[in-house]
This record gives structure tokens, C-alpha cells and sequence, in this order.
């Protein structure tokens, strides 16, 4: 393992060494390294690049890490991810993807992951993005997340882009039964002339249901963000989202909120802000011995987590 790829595994999966539990770990589009747990089952598709995770019922206390990198200039990684998650389960899921680009060619990565998860089921899932290399090289990372709750089932969703993606497009669709939960929290750090959109679609079908979507963002230099949310309210259910956004310098961030009510019974809300730091945080920081730049990094450092 070289220098390059021991630092993008550490940021965007917090991996020193070889993970304890089940693990896949894919490099330019090969996989270097696979192992299986009690109760976790990977394999390779057949048709098509990608894994399918089967987790049986009743799995408790168990992780799966499926970290990739891509190191190599103009390749673009595709991969088509399952998880078949039981009914009562209790699992960790570390995803994640870094690319290196040091050349004048596009390098990324995209991922289609699908979750299935069974009736009563708790899952955990967590992904970071992050782009290194040469500043001006294209670093392309465009994940599709789609998450099939099953009844009284949830899944929280943990995304975070750590900077350096020249261009990302995120889209998640997610559909509820009754009594499930979805909880989904996002971070975004653009700069120069970085471009992320995000999607989100949340059908809340089952009675009960309930959906939470917290977006947090900066967005530095001449960068652009597009926030795009989408609840449909189908049942006696609970739907929210909060947009939230720094802008510094000539960047832009735009968020549209659509809330469509089928059922009497629906309650769905939107907020948004959007706006620079506020000065008398960074008075405060002053007033310590920091720097302004350094003020600024600590209220952003904090704003995003």
C-alpha cells in the first residue's frame, strides 16, 4: 500500500489496518481485499462490476467496510452495490470513496448502492468522499443511494464530502413502510470552481413513517451548490428537512424544497438558511489570538459537523 492510498483510506474510512468484520476493498477498479463474518456474506455479481452484501436475520453488533480509491488518471470506476439486510439486525455500514488525480485526464468514481432492510432492522450508514492531487484535475465522484425500508426498519445515513471533488452529483431516493424511520445527515465542503448537487426523493408510504434530511454546507471561491429536496407524504406520517449553507466569496448555493401532501393526516416541513458567517462569531475568535483565517476554518470545522 503507497503513501497516497494509507491517507485516502484513513480520511474516508478511518481505516489504519485491515478492518475487524466483514470487508471489501477495491482499488481502480479491482478488488485487493475481501473477507467475511458471522452473518455477513459478500459476494461478486455475476453480470455486472459490483457486490452483494447479504446479512442474515438476527445479525447484531457487526460492520461492514466497503472502501474504494481510485489513484489512476482517466479511469472512471462504476460499481453496482446491494445490501440485503434480515429482519432484526443491528449493523454498521462504512462506505467511502477517495481519488488522487495528479493528470490532466478525468478520474472518479460511481456507485450504486441499494439497501434492503428488513422489518425491525437498524442500520447505520456511513460515507465520506475526497479528492487529492493535482488542483486543476478533474475529480468526479456522482453516488446514487436507494434505501427500501421495511416495516418498522431504519437506516441512518451519514454523508460527507471532505473536499477536493471537482464535480458530484448525489442522489437518494428512499421509500418508507409503516413505522420506519430515515434519518439523513449530509455535509458539503465546496471550493475554487467545485460544482455538488444534491437529490433527495423520500416517498413515506407506511402509516407512521418518518423522515428527517439535515444538509449542511460551505461553499468557498467560485464554487456552486444545488440543494433539491423531495418528501411525498402518502400516509399518516412525519417528513422534515433543514438546509443550511455558509457562502464565502463569489460562491452560490440554491436549495428547492418540494413537499407533496397525499394524505390528510401528512405533516411535512422545510427550513433553509443561507449566508455568510455571522461577524460576531468571528469577532469572538479574534478576541482569542486566532487569526481570520484561522476563525473561519474553526466556525466551518464546527458548522459541518
Amino acid at each position: 500500500m503507497t503513501k497516497i492510498d494509507s491517507e485516502l483510506f484513513a480520511q474516508i474510512a478511518d481505516l489504519h489496518d485491515v478492518p475487524a468484520g466483514a470487508y471489501n476493498i477495491r482499488k481502480n477498479g479491482q478488488l485487493v481485499g475481501r473477507q467475511n463474518s458471522d452473518g455477513i456474506v459478500i459476494e461478486s455479481k455475476a453480470d455486472k462490476a459490483g457486490i452483494n452484501i447479504h446479512i442474515k436475520d438476527g445479525t447484531v453488533n457487526k460492520s461492514v467496510h466497503i472502501p474504494v480509491i481510485v489513484t489512476e488518471t482517466g479511469l472512471n470506476d462504476l460499481v453496482y452495490n446491494d445490501f440485503f439486510i434480515g429482519e432484526n439486525c443491528d449493523v454498521l455500514i462504512v462506505a467511502g470513496c477517495g481519488v488522487h488525480n495528479a493528470g490532466d485526464e478525468k478520474s472518479g468514481h460511481d456507485g450504486i448502492h441499494t439497501f434492503h432492510v428488513g422489518k425491525n432492522s437498524k442500520v447505520r450508514y456511513v460515507e465520506k468522499h475526497l479528492g487529492i492531487g493535482k488542483t486543476k484535475s478533474q475529480k468526479i465522484l456522482n453516488p446514487t443511494t436507494v434505501i427500501h425500508l421495511g416495516e418498522n426498519a431504519s437506516l441512518t445515513m451519514e454523508t460527507t464530502q471532505l473536499g477536493g471533488v471537482t464535480h458530484s452529483i448525489r442522489t437518494t431516493k428512499a421509500d418508507l413502510e409503516k413505522g420506519a424511520t430515515l434519518e439523513i445527515k449530509e455535509s458539503i465542503l465546496t471550493e475554487r470552481d467545485d460544482f455538488a448537487e444534491t437529490d433527495f426523493d423520500v416517498a413515506l408510504n407506511g402509516a407512521n413513517s418518518k423522515a428527517h434530511v439535515i444538509s449542511r454546507s460551505v461553499a468557498k471561491g467560485n464554487s456552486k451548490q444545488v440543494f433539491n429536496s423531495k418528501i411525498d407524504g402518502n400516509n399518516i406520517c412525519f417528513g422534515h428537512v433543514e438546509c443550511d449553507a455558509i457562502i464565502m466569496d463569489k460562491a452560490q448555493v440554491s436549495s428547492t424544497p418540494a413537499l407533496q401532501n397525499t394524505h390528510p393526516d401528512a405533516s411535512l416541513t422545510h427550513e433553509a438558511a443561507i449566508g455568510k458567517i455571522a461577524g460576531e462569531q468571528i469577532i469572538k475568535l479574534l478576541t482569542l489570538g486566532l487569526t481570520q483565517p484561522e476563525a473561519e476554518e474553526q466556525i466551518i470545522k464546527g458548522f459541518l459537523k
